[in-house]
């Protein structure tokens, strides 16, 4: 049974730093309450602050222990940090199967951090469909940083491109084929790369072959941002200083050069596009059992109308015309 909630004061608890405030704001995104407009509408103003990070790449990378170390990192640095966790689901409750998230716990008493895990819910493109939404609320309620890491799935993660400010790809050495396997997807999407677990044989083989796969790429012109290959151990803090720099020379140059807008508009297009494609998906789900989907199909199968022009008129009739 869905029970109202007082948005504006829970608003105004997340502002304030109030960890179940936030939690709940999370909780009415994912289970899509019939109060997310007001919801949403009320963090409107308070969002467009907080730097997004996505981190990405294959399963075994360190994809945790890279986002924990970050987070230690922007600490230090005084930033309030946010954290989504995309994880895989349950296919029994559709929970997230790594909600625990035990390599983060170092983080779990600190009120300048807030760690949630998400579930994909079979939403392909290693993000959770509610993750725009869920970053909205982390920056509205004051993060300074807010870290996507994503569920691990290799190429088809490139969706988290679309929905940070930065992209940094993650790599380890010793993983076989990773670099191939990735190369006509997450390879083409990172601002940042990281070679993680450097103290391993074979890093300084496997940066350098990263190094040659983004020279083979398009060629750029002087003033273009350059992907950075940053060698760490994310497990011993090491090179994670150098990470942090190169999110910082990227955000800057991104504010110079007029990219970090154009990013942001470009994913509040894509999230706009996102939600009337469910409604109308939704409204159009509501004719399943109505005369007018069924007289649609029966004039296809008589060979009257042809399916296009039968989708043209249901979308016609759901939308009046519009």
């Amino acid at each position: 049974m869905n029970v109202d909630v007082d948005v504006p004061t829970l608003v105004e608890q997340a502002r304030a730093g109030r960890p179940r405030a936030v939690a709940r704001l999370i909780s009415l995104v994912e289970g899509a309450s019939p109060q997310l407009r007001e919801v949403m509408a009320a963090l409107a103003p308070l969002a467009g602050h907080a730097y997004v990070v996505g981190l990405t790449g294959s399963p075994g990378v360190g994809k945790s222990t890279s986002t924990s170390a970050l987070v230690s990192a922007y600490r230090r640095a005084g930033k309030r940090v946010g954290v989504l966790a995309v994880d895989p689901s349950s296919p029994f409750s559709g929970g997230a199967l790594l909600g625990d998230r035990v390599r983060m716990s170092d983080h779990a008493s600190d009120p300048g951090v807030y760690i949630r895990s998400m579930a994909t819910r079979g939403h392909l493109g290693g993000l959770a469909w509610a993750a725009p939404q869920a970053i909205r609320v982390l920056d509205a309620a004051g993060c300074d940083v807010v870290l996507v890491e994503t569920v691990g799935v290799g190429q088809s993660e490139v969706e988290i491109a679309s929905q940070a400010d930065t992209s940094v790809v993650l790599l380890a050495p010793g993983m076989g084929d990773g670099i191939q396997a990735a190369k006509a997807g997450i390879l083409e999407i990172g601002d940042v790369y990281v070679v993680n677990k450097a103290d391993r044989d074979g890093a300084d083989a496997t940066a350098r072959e990263l190094n040659h796969m983004l020279g083979l790429g398009e060629s750029r012109a002087p003033g273009d941002w350059r992907p950075p290959i940053v060698k760490t151990v994310a497990a011993r803090n090491e090179g994670i200083d150098e990470v942090v720099e190169a999110l910082e020379k990227h955000r800057a140059w991104m504010e110079e050069h007029g990219v970090l807008t154009a990013r942001r508009t470009a994913r509040a297009s894509h999230e706009v596009e996102t939600i009337a494609v469910t409604s109308l998906r939704e409204r159009i789900a509501d004719l399943r059992g109505d005369r007018r989907l069924q007289s649609l199909a029966e004039q296809i199968v008589a060979g009257n109308l042809d399916p296009y022009a039968a989708a043209d008129e249901l979308v016609a009739g759901v939308t009046g015309g519009v």
